[in-house]
């Protein structure tokens, strides 16, 4: 016999990742009661994302938390397109934070939690979401876990999505890519790419660099070993950069997938439960905040009767047109970091002089990388030109303002 949990939720949210965390703030804003399950009993201490894009920064500063994570992350004014050497300047970005933030995924995660909690968002650790129930999920041993929605922020491998029956269509892995995450001589940021490969460097605090990049003459999946990893490193760069004592070592490859649909019915799907990529640019956890953003103020609005259930039918009208075009961005980053023949290494040299010397082209790469390029039906995203917009935001409510009615994810109505 299965045994229920005493108290429904409005909406239970499997996955505690920066999505479902994000996702169950916005929940917890608009009075929505909220149950997040997540299947590891502690945080990863790995963290796969690296990078915090604008848009993110303002969907932050939008809920009055961007404060934390602009002083301990370290600010990069700029952005490469798949790992081309002159990058997009983001100084020309029309918003008040013209960079990325660098600060490790685990910490991200630690102050997003800390926000869910302190809007009084449930999360339990160590529960096994083993499929849906008819209203609700089923853990192992057999609980049910209720709730009028189940959102599904539980990365590529959803159990939400399967139990769902929603179609992951795509590609399998073609070419993979190699990270690194060790002690060096002498940490530093840098960039090198070449027909031999190409490798990016990022310090990350504490001592520790990771290193990320591909190698055609390694170019398989399997265990990341610090010997293949050093061999890769001095083939691309010349030299091991004296590597060792490494925290974490893996490889991943260019699958790439997207949910048909991320609406069926009381199932939601969110960040890489609805969409898989390979990580140029470093846009995933950023776009899975994003679907968040989108999601959250509309499914609270229904779950408390401030919107009919057909509001939340355009959460897949506004997002999958996002996730389709992560995708095709994301395909043509790995075609440029892959180049290795003559030809690609020729594309790569003429698109990267084209960054430095086509201003209007570099801005369109720079607006689509940072997420600040989306625009709906609906609306556009609106911009903080008067310094008040996102402070006034910080309900999670509509305003009105001098373009229009804004709604909570900062965009037109």
């Amino acid at each position: 016999m299965n045994l229920v949990s005493d108290q429904e939720s409005d909406v239970v949210i499997v996955g505690a990742g920066p999505t479902g965390l994000w996702l169950a703030g916005e929940l917890r804003l608009g009075g929505a009661t909220v149950t997040v399950l997540e299947t590891r009993t502690e945080r990863d201490p790995n963290s796969k994302a690296l990078t915090i894009h604008p848009r993110t920064i303002e969907i932050l500063d939008c809920r009055g938390v961007a404060e934390t994570f602009l002083a301990e992350g370290v600010r990069i004014p700029n952005g490469h397109f798949g790992g081309l050497p002159d990058r997009l300047d983001f100084a020309v970005l029309d918003t008040p934070y013209p960079f990325t933030l660098a600060l490790p995924q685990a910490r991200t995660e630690e102050l997003l939690e800390a926000r869910a909690r302190a809007l009084g968002a449930t999360i339990r650790r160590g529960c096994r979401v083993i499929g849906l129930a008819d209203r609700g999920v089923e853990l192992t041993g057999g609980e049910i876990v209720p709730g009028r929605y189940v959102a599904g922020c539980d990365g590529t491998r959803s159990v939400v999505r399967t139990a769902a029956g929603i179609d992951f269509p795509g590609t399998d892995a073609t070419t993979w890519g190699f990270l690194g995450d060790v002690v060096l001589d002498q940490p530093r940021f840098a960039n090198y790419a070449g027909p031999g490969g190409g490798l990016m460097m990022v310090p990350m605090g504490g001592g520790i660099t990771r290193l990320v990049g591909a190698d055609p003459s390694d170019n398989r999946p399997g265990e990341l070993t610090l010997d293949d990893l050093r061999a890769s490193v001095r083939r691309i760069t010349g030299t091991d950069l004296g590597l060792r004592d490494p925290v974490w070592l893996s490889r991943f490859g260019n699958t790439t997938r997207q949910a048909t649909v991320y609406r069926q019915g009381s199932v939601l799907l969110a960040g890489d439960a609805a969409h898989q990529h390979f990580p140029t640019g470093g846009v995933g956890m950023n776009v899975g905040i994003q679907d968040a953003h989108n999601l959250g103020w509309k499914l609270a609005a229904v779950v408390t009767g401030r919107a009919s259930d057909a509001l939340l039918d355009t959460y897949h009208e506004e997002r999958h047109p996002v996730g389709a075009a992560l995708l095709e961005h994301t395909r043509a980053q790995t075609a440029l970091m892959t180049g290795w023949t003559p030809e690609g290494q020729a594309l790569r040299a003429l698109l990267s002089r084209l960054i430095a010397t086509a201003p209007d082209m570099s801005r369109q790469l720079a607006e689509r990388l940072s997420g600040l390029d989306v625009a709906y039906a609906t609306g556009r995203r609106v911009p903080d030109h008067d310094g008040t917009l996102f402070e006034r935001l910080r309900t999670g409510r509509h305003i009105k303002t001098e373009a229009g009615l804004v709604r909570p994810d900062g965009h037109l109505a």
